[in-house]
């Protein structure tokens, strides 16, 4: 016990280093099948990053344990095994660090969405390195003074500090969760984030006594055997349960990894409870198309507006009346819900209007600055200039074209076949339930719907 309790290679150490590398099998599964089983693309800026980087902290945080803590029995003769490296840079900046970083990147962002009603002033780019600072100023200072001995231990002086450290950093995730306490999410964000905070708060609290006695009680051999066991398994369960809670993507993290269950919510519309979101009625009333009416008039026929987004999709412009469409099911949200407003307006910004957007839209750089520097995520007519943009656009460039098209031909046809249909049902008297079609739509599950809990419910991004 005494000889392993020094260089390592305890049965116990294995069993720990077994449990960390299951752990990171599980928390890269996790991370990776939901969307490779239902197809989601890959999400832009902060909901793709913040989850990556996290699965790289938890793996840094992971390694720099064993490396360290003398879990596996090989020499330290090289540079690249000093206690320094493994022990105070990649377990602090680029671990522990940067594991609780991005979650108050996290909280950060839904303090400011839905509190401030405005878009973060700092990009979590920006945000994440800032909050890394304090680590990695005080990893320097302490690989200047090197306190660490020859088994990478620090004596009482440094550690209080260093436990210090990461405590504050979990009283600065339990901050920005408690200001954001008070809003009625229409989602589980902040349900998340409180369980992510009760989970480390436990593991961080065992972590912090076996780290103590490990540093502390170097002459004890059976405590060092036990508390760099207590130490690795403690940190596997926490970054696998930080994760699986994550609050960057809760839509995602509600999707099953089984095939059988079909995504409910396909639409932002639909997660939301808007009336008649993404719905086409097989029964609609037929309403004759008059070229003459004002095209923006025309599109909020259900039909009409399924026919010209075909046709500009085939122009390669389909992304404007998908705009269009979205701000029209916005428009449907009562003002006096800003918390829904905020969630439908959020993602026509990551859709339609954020640069680099999966479905960009071509609006003026004024209207476009207007749009994320608003103080307002619920405001009415937030997105009223870019409306009339985007509609002066597709009067310029498909309106004209649309009305010689096939399109246009095979919609008059449909519609004189269902007015057909309508007056033979009438004279019949038969009576025909409506009926939902699919809707083909990617969407940005940053959000899902109000279902009763322990239901099956499932939607997908696009954050």
């Amino acid at each position: 016990m005494a000889s392993c309790a020094v260089e390592g290679g305890c049965p116990s150490d294995y069993i720990a280093v077994a449990i960390a590398i299951l752990s990171i099998i599980l928390l890269i599964a996790r991370s990776i099948l939901p969307c490779v089983l239902h197809k989601i693309p890959r999400t832009k800026g902060s909901g793709f990053w913040i989850p990556v980087i996290q699965v790289f902290a938890s793996f840094n945080l992971l390694l720099s344990i064993v490396m360290s803590v003398h879990f596996l029995k090989f020499k330290k003769t090289h540079w690249m095994l000093s206690c320094y490296i493994w022990g105070v840079w990649v377990e602090g900046p680029l671990g522990f660090g940067l594991l609780l970083s991005c979650r108050i990147a996290q909280a950060f962002q839904l303090y400011n969405i839905f509190v401030k009603r405005r878009l973060p002033a700092i990009r979590s780019h920006i945000f994440l390195p800032l909050m890394l600072l304090p680590w990695i100023a005080v990893a320097a200072f302490i690989h200047a003074k090197k306190p660490l001995n020859a088994r990478c231990h620090m004596g009482t002086y440094w550690v209080i500090p260093a436990v210090c450290l990461h405590i504050l950093y979990l009283a600065a995730l339990v901050g920005f969760t408690r200001a954001i306490q008070h809003i009625e999410f229409r989602f589980d964000e902040l349900k998340d984030l409180w369980h992510g905070i009760i989970v480390s708060a436990l593991s961080i609290g065992l972590w912090v006594s076996a780290y103590i006695l490990n540093e502390i009680h170097e002459e004890i051999s059976w405590l060092q055997v036990a508390s760099r066991f207590l130490l690795l398994i403690m940190s596997s369960i926490l970054v696998v349960v930080f994760f699986s809670i994550s609050s960057s993507q809760p839509l995602l993290s509600q999707i099953s990894l089984r095939r059988r269950e079909p995504l409910e919510f396909k639409t932002m519309g639909k997660a939301l409870g808007i009336p008649d979101s993404g719905l086409l009625l097989q029964r609609e009333p037929v309403v004759a198309i008059d070229p003459n009416e004002p095209l923006e008039k025309l599109l909020l026929n259900k039909k009409f507006r399924q026919s010209f987004m075909a046709f500009a999709a085939s122009c390669l412009a389909g992304e404007t009346v998908h705009f269009f469409e979205e701000v029209h099911e916005l428009a449907k949200i009562p003002i006096d819900d800003p918390v829904r407003r905020i969630y439908m307006a959020r993602h026509i910004i990551d859709k339609y209007i954020a640069a680099g957007a999966a479905m960009e839209v071509n609006i003026s750089h004024k209207t476009h600055q207007e749009i994320l520097t608003t103080t307002d995520l619920a405001h009415a007519d937030l997105f009223k200039n870019a409306l009339n943009e985007v509609i002066q656009l597709m009067k310029m460039n498909l309106a004209k074209d649309y009305w010689s098209s096939m399109y246009f031909m095979k919609f008059k046809e449909e519609a004189s076949m269902r007015s057909s249909g309508c007056e033979l049902e009438q004279m019949s008297g038969w009576n025909y339930s409506p009926r939902l079609s699919f809707v083909h739509a990617t969407d940005d599950p940053f959000h899902h719907d109000h279902f009763p809990k322990g239901s099956s419910h499932d939607s997908y991004h696009s954050d």
